[in-house]
């Protein structure tokens, strides 16, 4: 089998992703109109935890997590269920596409983590091109703010909580298998959110209050947490075919999706200034991808040569 044959899977897997991961936000949005953000997001866990378990039992996987792992497992749940929560919240109100174009700064947060948090190596270049893709951020939070008030940076809370998921799923990975990291997170984040959700109840918080779904909301929630598995599923196995820096430029294909299914359900279409915002986002995170990949070739070739 070529390499080209290799990688051709895992590009059908991301782009599989990239239509999947949008419906999430479309069942998220119809969901709101009838359930509360915390069970939304509680329903997500549960229904994406069910639907994992017969893969892992199938795959024969192993459930025990030692000490350092379930700690790591239990924050990676906690970060899920925050991302989660923001999202929700935002595209309650918000237009899918303007929400999600925010959250891809996401990619530069993590940059500026590993910068200035580990001290990993970061060129002016990429920190150039984190503050011209937070500019284009403004282009879309400013008309959003303007529209919805403060409910229009919660999707910033989604790409900070987001990229520090990331950055735990990567210490994460070499001590668990994907498929029961997957079980795990989502199974934790749900029992998160049963206190959070009992103290939201007894304060009369709208957002947290439990309540359960009723006629075609129980379908929403459900569709919810069936899109999560589907698409974590999809990258995860993109991953296991076609590396990392392939398959990052595919990731931006998910605005174009998200907006076409916003448009197409809420009728919802990016004016054009959340259009110049989300152009410059994608522009600066294709950027900083071609300077990952021009460093990490030069990395490669300063190493020495085996004796």
């Amino acid at each position: 089998m070529t390499q080209s044959d290799r990688i051709l899977p895992g590009v059908a897997l991301m782009i599989a992703f990239c239509i999947v991961a949008p419906l999430i936000d479309v069942a998220s949005k119809l969901a709101t109109q009838g359930v509360p953000v915390g069970v939304i997001v509680l329903g997500r866990g549960i229904v994406q935890a069910a639907l994992m378990l017969p893969f892992v039992l199938a795959l024969r996987l192993p459930f025990a997590l030692d000490r350092r792992a379930l700690a790591l497992v239990t924050l990676r749940a906690l970060l899920l269920a925050l991302s989660t929560y923001c999202f929700v919240a935002a595209v309650r109100v918000m237009p899918i596409a303007d929400a999600l174009a925010i959250v891809f700064v996401e990619p530069f947060v993590i940059l500026l983590i590993g910068r200035f948090a580990f001290g990993e190596a970061v060129g002016p270049r990429r920190l150039a091109a984190c503050a011209v893709g937070f500019i284009g951020s403004l282009f879309v939070i400013q008309p959003s703010f303007a529209a919805f008030g403060p409910v229009a940076l919660f999707p910033l809370g989604t790409a900070v909580s987001f990229a520090f998921y990331v950055i735990v799923t990567r210490s994460l990975s070499r001590r668990v298998h994907p498929v029961p990291m997957q079980f795990h997170t989502a199974l934790l984040s749900a029992l998160i959110c049963l206190p959070l959700l009992a103290l939201g109840t007894l304060a009369g918080e709208p957002s947290t209050t439990f309540v359960l779904p009723q006629g075609i909301f129980w379908l929403w929630v459900f569709c919810v947490g069936l899109a999560s598995a589907v698409s974590h599923m999809a990258i995860t196995y993109a991953l296991k075919f076609a590396p990392s820096a392939t398959l990052a430029p595919l990731h931006y294909l998910e605005i174009v999706t998200a907006t076409l299914f916003g448009y197409l359900v809420f009728g919802n279409f990016p004016n054009a200034l959340t259009l110049t915002g989300i152009a410059i986002i994608v522009a600066s995170g294709l950027y900083i991808i071609h300077r990952e990949r021009v460093s990490d070739r030069a990395r490669r070739l300063a190493m020495p040569l085996p004796a």
